[in-house]
């Protein structure tokens, strides 16, 4: 059979071409499957500056991909109400319940009725957090309540003992917001010491208190007087038997200074953080009994 040579011609060029195809096919690893490592497909991101974009310094294709738009999450429905510890949490502190004062009270009080037998032990309330509240504890187990004149940056450091003071059976007042000699302050630095301390009052406890007393002062001057009405108190609280325990003497003579000096109506100023008091209270309650007298808080000595 005579074979046409252009035939032969054009079939080796068809072979020469497939032969060709299939070799790039080959090189290219295509048999079939598709190579299921992401890892190398990853594209590796580039450095972010605060606003979030990518460094413009980075070559063109080298920054992270943009994300694919996701559809938003469904939103959770509202609750019904509160958590029960966030309205906890958000609810005003309730203000403590406070006996009248009896007719006629002076406006600054430096002792009650004479012919009565109770006394009132009153403390300056700052320092020592574990000494205050063992006082208030020695107190509370003879079923004493006391009246701590609270100064209002100790309230700053230890906000909790507004509450642990109130919640043992005892009273606040306002005994200035640093505890500087109010006596030589203008007008309106004194009222701005006392009404600092009568707005952490409020915050922590619902009320101002009753009471307030000066620092630095055994008596409130004129000036001092009119500021503290301005903020709001009816009542200055002073003292009459002053057993200096601030100086720390011992638990003895803390002792023997309270009961030569007290009598029937006294307001006694102690002071909490002074592990002197702590010691004298148990026998200072013993030596009032033995006398007589009842130790009150102030409202009571006054109602």
């Amino acid at each position: 059979m005579t074979v046409d040579r252009r035939t032969v011609l054009r079939t080796t060029v068809k072979l020469a071409a497939l032969a060709s195809a299939g070799g790039l096919l080959t090189a290219c690893g295509d048999t079939g499957r598709r190579r299921a490592d992401p890892g190398s497909f990853a594209v590796r991101p580039g450095p972010v500056d605060p606003s979030g974009t990518v460094d413009p310094a980075w070559p063109a294709g080298e920054g992270p991909a943009s994300p694919a738009p996701t559809a938003p999450a469904p939103s959770a429905p509202p609750a019904e109400g509160p958590a029960p510890a966030a309205a906890a949490a958000s609810a005003p502190p309730v203000p403590p319940v406070l006996p009248p004062l009896a007719a006629g009270t002076p406006f600054e009080v430096a002792y009650g009725p004479r012919t009565g037998r109770n006394v009132a032990l009153t403390c300056h309330g700052s320092g020592d957090p574990a000494l205050a509240t063992a006082l208030l504890e020695t107190a509370e187990k003879r079923g004493v309540g006391l009246t701590v004149m609270v100064v209002g940056s100790w309230l700053d450091q230890q906000p909790q003992m507004a509450r642990r003071i109130l919640d043992g059976g005892h009273e606040l007042g306002n005994h200035t917001q640093n505890h500087q000699n109010i006596s030589a302050m203008s007008p309106d630095r004194a009222r701005d010491e006392i009404a600092q301390c009568a707005e952490r009052l409020q915050r922590l406890t619902g009320s101002i208190g009753r009471w307030f007393r000066p620092s630095a002062a055994q008596y409130a001057t004129p000036m001092v007087r009119e500021q503290a009405r301005a903020v709001g108190y009816e009542h200055v609280l002073a003292f009459d038997v002053d057993p200096r325990d601030y100086a720390d003497p011992t638990a003895a003579e803390l002792q023997r200074r309270v009961l030569t000096s007290v009598r029937g109506g006294s307001v006694v100023a102690l002071h909490l953080g002074h592990r002197c008091t702590v010691d004298a209270l148990p026998g200072i309650l013993d030596g009032l009994a033995k006398a007589g007298l009842t130790p009150v808080t102030a409202s009571r000595l006054c109602a």
